[in-house]
């Protein structure tokens, strides 16, 4: 598999974890639906990171992939401003990770719809920042 298979193939398991979060909404699984979403927006990023760089970060924080990021392109104050005004939605995408596999948190479905909209947001930003680098 080449690197670019392999970018490829990030990308696509990040936009189908996405779908299926949705999808999770339809169904009332809102746990998983908030999981999915931090699962698309985590493969996403290192996807992109993967792209730059020809290697995959071995963390799963968000927050330390934005940081990886930060490291690789041109503009890192669009990446600031980014974490720095959707801190408390990145917190809660990483407390997504952690609570389905290790906590006793369950999801309503007005937090779950957050997630996954701010994943949208994340993955399109996050899209735009590699087109500028």
């Amino acid at each position: 598999m080449t690197h670019i298979d392999e970018v490829e193939l990030l990308r696509r398991r990040s936009l189908r974890m996405l779908n299926h979060a949705e999808h999770c909404i339809t169904t009332g699984d809102y746990d998983l639906a908030s999981f999915l979403a931090e699962q698309a927006v985590q493969l996403y990023l290192k996807s992109i990171i993967l792209e730059l760089t020809g290697e995959v970060p071995r963390t799963h924080v968000i927050r330390q992939l934005f940081h990886i990021l930060r490291t690789i392109v041109k503009n890192k104050e669009l990446i600031d401003e980014f974490m720095r005004k959707n801190r408390r939605l990145l917190v809660g995408l990483e407390e997504a990770y952690l609570a389905l596999r290790y906590l006793f948190r369950i999801y309503e479905k007005e937090e779950a719809e957050e997630l996954i909209n701010f994943a949208k947001e994340v993955i399109n930003f996050v899209r735009d920042i590699k087109g500028k680098t």
